[in-house]
């Protein structure tokens, strides 16, 4: 049977991209995305819970990322779930998970643009 690694977001950047060039000139940006949630808990009460996510986009859409996003922005990101490990300074195996955007669609709107 086959898989199925799938997420999508829509969410506002915890800070602005972090580009990286490597080496064959492959651009890499980075960026952590909050998204939030608005909930009533079993008393009534309205509850707001926000996860954080970081994304990673590769080539053109890492390039598009550092011109046009900033703090704040909204996006919509398509892509998958991956987990890299490594081992820290003092020798203990640390795992990361990051969202690898496959899409990546701005949403904030533009100056004067109507609601």
């Amino acid at each position: 049977m086959r898989g199925l690694n799938r997420v999508t977001l829509i969410g506002n950047l915890g800070n602005v991209p972090e580009l990286q060039t490597l080496e064959g000139g492959v651009s890499v940006a980075k960026f952590s995305l909050a998204t939030t949630e608005t909930f009533k808990d079993k008393n009534g009460k309205a509850r707001t819970e926000t996860e954080w996510h970081s994304i990673v986009l590769w080539r053109s859409l890492a390039d598009l990322a550092h011109n046009y996003l900033q703090k704040g922005s909204t996006v919509y990101i398509e892509g998958k779930i991956k987990t890299r490990n490594y081992v820290d300074k003092d020798g203990s195996k640390r795992y990361v998970t990051e969202i690898i955007a496959e899409q990546l669609i701005m949403l904030d709107k533009k100056p004067g643009e109507a609601l």
